[in-house]
């Protein structure tokens, strides 16, 4: 039987961490509850080894996958391999990885149990299809399976990346500007306004207060700046915060779109790889709701695993979810009925990450002027602002 760590509620309330032993993760679950606590969380417990090392990038797993695969259809045997790959790999922390897992195989252990061994750098899911691949002697496949679904994903990520790196690089610009204004420009302009001995427009008052704030105190406006961006990102990681952000990536106008689009591609080809290795459907949604970053996404699909274990088709849940495209759980609904759900999948996949692409192209296209306007429109004001005095000044003199 296999462990699992769990954290709970006991009956006085007090919170418990500890392990059990069950056949699967529900009797785990079940065995907790029947002693009268309340669980919060429950999860296998990974084999005992370094865990040490960031995460690997998905690029490195896909590269991995894919020369593993063709490896060991040459007919290297597992150790072997293992050991070429090490000396292959350019990431440090999956060459470590990678011999830390020959070091087991050795002693008895299977692939996949080793790779359970850091699970910082392999996934679940790549554990799982091992462990799937072991027990069918499908190795080659499996691994071939992991590196289509790392690379696809890998695209999305990159294509997403390049889409928010214009934008963030031009709001950086912004902030350079107008920094740089209120710091080096403006008071400039506030010792001239001074020698003037007229009254200010509010608008100009205003932003020479401010400058002259930002130049004598800009220790406290950083900090601000630096207590804001904590307690955000604090905020963010709590259940609240958490929920809170995942419905805004959902419904933000323009991003939305491309959020909901994403996630049916993520779900789709995680799905289709896992039940190509032969994993059961409840199983499998449970796995690919571990993939999924968005937390209503992720506990919805959560949901429609206990729906799938009572015997209702997955496409009925799913289309209730009201969050993934009409599509997608239509062409699930005519794979059940078909008995080809996983070719189905692969099909949503495929449609959905070519979407993914469209609405990233297009992100960009509506972004760039409205970032350009943006950006005019703050400096513009800004110069309208230090301008409208010595403009005045002239209108009285031509007056007088």
């Amino acid at each position: 039987m296999a462990q699992y760590t769990y954290k709970v509620l006991d009956k006085n309330g007090k919170p418990k961490k500890g392990t059990v032993e069950a056949q699967n993760q529900d009797k785990a679950r079940e065995k907790l509850k029947s002693e009268g606590y309340n669980v919060l969380e429950i999860g296998e417990k990974a084999a005992k080894g370094s865990g040490r090392g960031k995460k690997v990038k998905t690029r490195d797993l896909a590269v991995f996958c894919k020369q593993f695969a063709s490896v060991l259809k040459a007919g290297v045997p597992i150790i072997s391999a293992l050991d070429m790959m090490s000396d292959q790999m350019d990431n440090k922390t999956l060459r470590n990885a990678l011999k830390e897992a020959q070091a087991y195989v050795q002693k008895g252990g299977t692939l996949a149990d080793a790779f359970k061994l850091n699970p910082k750098v392999f996934p679940p899911m790549l554990c799982n299809m091992v462990a799937a691949g072991e027990q069918s002697g499908s190795m080659e496949i499996a691994f071939e399976r992991l590196s289509t679904q790392f690379e696809k994903d890998g695209h999305i990520q990159s294509k997403i990346k390049g889409a928010m790196t214009y934008p963030i690089v031009i709001l950086v610009v912004v902030i350079a500007v107008v920094v740089l204004m209120l710091v080096m420009v403006i008071p400039t302009f506030a010792d001239m306004f001074a020698d003037m001995g007229t009254e200010l427009p509010t608008a100009t008052q205003i932003l020479v207060n401010f400058s002259n704030f930002l130049v004598a105190r800009w220790y406290i406006v950083l900090a601000i700046v630096a207590v804001i961006v904590i307690a955000v990102r604090a905020f963010k990681k709590t259940p609240t915060g958490e929920t809170l952000f995942a419905n805004i990536s959902l419904k933000a106008p323009i991003f939305g779109n491309l959020t909901v689009k994403t996630a049916a591609a993520t779900f789709s080809r995680t799905f289709a790889t896992l039940l190509s290795a032969g994993i059961p459907i409840i199983d499998a949604v449970e796995q690919t709701a571990r993939v999924m970053k968005n937390k209503i996404i992720r506990e919805q699909l959560l949901d429609c695993k206990v729906q799938v274990a009572k015997g209702v088709p997955l496409s009925k849940p799913i289309k209730d979810m009201e969050i993934f495209p009409v599509m997608l759980p239509q062409m699930m609904h005519i794979g059940e009925e078909t008995g080809n759900i996983e070719e189905m999948m692969s099909k949503v996949a495929d449609y959905y990450e070519d979407e993914v692409d469209v609405a990233v192209d297009a992100l960009t296209s509506m972004l760039e002027p409205l970032i350009i306007v943006v950006m005019a429109t703050v400096v513009g004001a800004m110069v309208l602002a230090i301008y409208s005095p010595i403009l005045n000044m002239y209108d009285a003199v031509d007056n007088y």
